[in-house]
């Protein structure tokens, strides 16, 4: 039979295969397939109180979680608005898109938002941040702001490292963390790290569709609360963690179905027992290194030390207009939706020499090694050069595992 590349084969279920949202599993879809409940008292208020006790339990933090309706970038408005004042200098570790644009909202707020910026191939280089924060003598840096997995660089920060050196420094700004892409996936203890404000989302490790941003807080968070001024009554933490009455939570009308299926998810995450979760990604992760090392030449993970990559997502670089091609084609033609690459530069340009896999949240080996086995057979329609035995590479890694 001859090679006919215009002819879809894309028939069956599409797979995402990027990095949020991400698969959202059949309980989860289920659970929101039902009328719409009492906002006021009765079954949605204890499931809202069994959420946020839960939240806690897979973050580790023995404080406080608000929940706000929206997305990541919502979750860090409600992070910045709740914690400084016009005029405040924050110190952004910057080294991938997402923590660049989280300044930039900072930024946008009348924040002074200082950049240290570590490049787009690795990680925090946690001695120039000691060196920075020592340099601060008069501590006019409030609060220190880092993502834990940036999904443009596909990179995976030191945390501990991070707050090691805060407390080298003998520095008393707030440590604040993004782990959008990474919580559910990387191990996270909030309380053992010192980390005072974390952000995430519903849309990635949570296996939840997206609009649900999620605020968590520690005890040093509300000094900083109570004294911001950018605070508005919407984002206000305060209100949502201490309502007055159950709406409140939410400024309004509950997310009511969200909160069905967030609470299913949090079911499958504590079923499966959140270190497993985390063991699974980290097998998935090398998985796809492994398969990207088989195809070498080109290919290669953005992030060369292992160390420093995200066990949530890969960004891959190839050769020119080689990411965008497998990109375009493993969608229109087969059904499996890579993710596009994102310049490190404002404007969020998509790269053609680059792609990502995303491996997090709702997977198991046949999803993976049929997303790895799928851009094989991309490469193999579009006469892309590559080493051979890349799916079989994955395949034992997960096999030894």
């Amino acid at each position: 039979m001859m090679k006919d590349v215009t002819t879809t084969l894309a028939h069956g279920r599409d797979h995402l295969a990027i990095p949020g949202p991400s698969v959202m599993p059949e309980r989860v879809l289920r659970a929101m397939h039902r009328p719409a409940p009492n906002i006021y008292q009765g079954e949605l208020v204890d499931t809202t109180t069994s959420i946020k006790a839960d939240l806690n339990k897979i973050a580790s933090n023995s404080h406080d979680v608000g929940i706000f309706i929206g997305n990541g970038h919502a979750a860090w408005e409600a992070s910045l608005v709740n914690t400084f004042s016009r005029g405040d200098k924050a110190l952004f570790l910057i080294n991938g898109r997402f923590g660049l644009a989280w300044a930039e909202a900072a930024k946008s707020l009348g924040i002074d938002a200082e950049l240290l910026d570590c490049g787009h191939k690795r990680a925090v280089d946690v001695e120039k941040l000691e060196a920075t924060l020592k340099a601060d003598s008069a501590h006019s840096i409030k609060a220190v702001l880092t993502v834990h997995t940036d999904t443009a660089s596909s990179s995976s920060n030191d945390l501990a490292g991070i707050r090691q050196a805060m407390n080298n420094a003998k520095h008393p700004a707030l440590y604040m963390v993004d782990s959008i892409a990474s919580f559910a996936c990387e191990p996270f203890n909030m309380d053992e790290l010192g980390v005072d404000v974390m952000v995430t989302a519903s849309q990635k490790g949570l296996m939840t569709p997206p609009g649900l941003a999620l605020l968590f807080v520690g005890e040093r968070f509300w000094e900083f609360q109570k004294k911001a001024d950018l605070v508005t009554p919407y984002w206000n933490a305060h209100a949502r963690i201490f309502p007055k009455m159950f709406p409140d939570n939410f400024n309004g009308t509950p997310p009511t179905h969200h909160l069905f299926a967030l609470r299913e998810a949090l079911d499958m995450l504590l079923e499966e027992g959140i270190e497993n979760t985390w063991r699974r990604h980290e097998v998935f992760a090398h998985a796809v290194w492994a398969a990207i090392d088989a195809w070498g030449g080109d290919f290669k993970c953005n992030i060369e030390d292992k160390s420093m990559r995200s066990k949530a997502v890969t960004m891959i670089t190839t050769a020119p207009d080689v990411g965008r091609d497998l990109q375009q084609f493993c969608n229109e033609r087969y059904g499996v939706v890579l993710g596009v690459a994102l310049a490190p530069e404002p404007g969020r340009t998509i790269l053609s020499d680059a792609f990502r896999i995303g491996h997090m949240g709702h997977l198991n080996p046949s999803m993976l090694l049929g997303t790895l086995g799928t851009i094989e057979a991309a490469m193999q329609a579009l006469d892309i050069k590559r080493g051979s035995g890349a799916v079989e590479a994955a395949a034992a890694v997960i096999g030894s595992s």
